[in-house]
């Protein structure tokens, strides 16, 4: 003798939550896959503009000497 009975209606709410609950997660997992694949094509995308605008390394530039004026002892 049963003492709580599960109705039709109740089955199908339970049905529904479960089928939400699994939506959530596999769209959850989905995104993070996702986000996870963009994040390292923007780090790519970083490295690749960084090596581009790098400068150039030129000769090096002549010493700047500074002369001082002389004053003649006199």
């Amino acid at each position: 003798m049963p003492i709580i009975k599960i109705t039709g209606q109740g089955l199908s709410a339970i049905a529904l939550s479960v089928a939400l609950l699994w939506g959530c997660l596999i769209g959850q997992r989905v995104e993070a896959r996702q986000a996870f694949s963009e994040r390292a094509k923007v780090m790519r995308e970083n490295s690749r503009i960084e090596r581009r605008q790098r400068t150039q390394p030129v000769s090096a530039p002549a010493p700047f000497l500074r002369h001082r004026a002389r004053v003649a002892a006199g």
